[in-house]
């Protein structure tokens, strides 16, 4: 949804999740002590490597001010970025995790013929054996609220702006003047009631319809959670953003009562 506001903007290239951070990672790790071409990269080729990947990727969007990298695993690459950008900065969408393991949920059921790969057979088999997989450190939820809780207590802390979806969505218009502050970009004139964003191929091609189609209005819609009471209040829990102790970022989020 963000990124399909953020798109409205001429200057702005937003998108869903970018391959740049797996691509980076995976020459690092061709790069590093771990290869046999590891004597062939001293520290400053390897950030040359890292950037270039950066200029390669995005070399058709040369008309573009700003370029939004959309990938959950940033968080936990700060010190990376650091060392790659001078003037950087992330924006991090959150929300209380019981709900988003809610919207998953939904999505499961609203295909209930298509076993996508999103599970895989042992973990497909309940509501409660798809969310242990959906928050394992290594999985979706999981990775996401790890890296963003490494980067929130991290040295890099100043670099972030969290978003709560509820108040995105219940008050778009402030929320996005917010963020042009943050970035320190001039705000425009946003549709918040025809927002354009989806990604069928994608979608289709992990077996799970309409997971990146976005709604055309932006609005709160308050609803009854299907998960059971057990599961979302163990999940309910996990909004640490709300204690913005120990942390130099900002924050766009209820405060905590």
């Amino acid at each position: 949804m963000l990124s399909g506001l953020l798109r409205q903007n001429d200057s702005f290239h937003a998108a869903m999740s970018s391959p740049v951070a797996s691509l980076m990672n995976g020459c690092l790790e061709q790069m590093g002590a771990g290869s046999e071409f590891f004597t062939f990269f001293d520290d400053e080729k390897r950030k040359h490597v890292c950037r270039s990947l950066f200029e390669s990727y995005y070399y058709d969007k040369t008309d573009y001010s700003v370029i939004f990298d959309t990938n959950r695993i940033w968080n936990a690459r700060l010190h990376q970025l650091t060392e790659l950008f001078d003037n950087f900065k992330v924006i991090c969408c959150v929300r209380n995790p019981a709900w988003i393991m809610d919207s998953f949920e939904r999505i499961y059921r609203k295909n209930p013929f298509d076993y996508s790969r999103m599970y895989n057979p042992q973990s497909r088999q309940t509501v409660y054996s798809r969310c242990e997989a959906l928050i394992n450190a290594g999985s979706v939820v999981g990775s996401a609220w790890t890296a963003l809780k490494e980067a929130y207590y991290g040295e890099h802390s100043h670099r972030l702006l969290l978003i709560d979806y509820d108040l995105l969505t219940q008050h778009p218009e402030k929320t996005m003047r917010l963020l042009y502050e943050f970035i320190d970009e001039s705000p425009v004139q946003h549709d918040f009631g025809n927002v354009d964003y989806q990604e069928e191929d994608f979608d289709k091609k992990l077996g799970v319809k309409d997971l990146h189609t976005v709604q055309r209005k932006v609005e709160f819609k308050p609803r009854r959670t299907i998960l059971p009471p057990d599961l979302f209040a163990k999940y309910n829990d996990m909004t640490f953003w709300l204690d913005n102790a120990g942390t130099n970022a900002s924050i766009i989020a209820p405060k905590e009562s």
